[in-house]
């Protein structure tokens, strides 16, 4: 079990809010739930929040990152 009415959200998707498929199924859960006026389930991440996804997945570097911004393009 998903833990997901789909039937119900897919009525309210594609026909309450007037989405086509594509759009529907390209929504995060949050957006589509902000959609049906339901705001967000929990609150803003606050520093606290970010500083231990910083910790818990930090980015990984390599010899060749200087951490300056490079001009990349076609």
């Amino acid at each position: 079990m998903s833990g997901f009415d789909w039937p119900v959200l897919m009525r309210l998707g594609l026909h309450g809010l007037r989405l086509t498929p594509a759009q529907f199924w390209a929504l995060t859960p949050a957006e589509l739930h902000v959609m049906a006026g339901q705001g967000l389930r929990s609150p803003v991440m606050g520093r606290d929040g970010l500083e231990r996804l910083l910790a818990a997945f930090p980015d990984e570097t390599g010899p060749e990152d200087t951490g300056e911004m490079s001009d990349v393009g076609p």
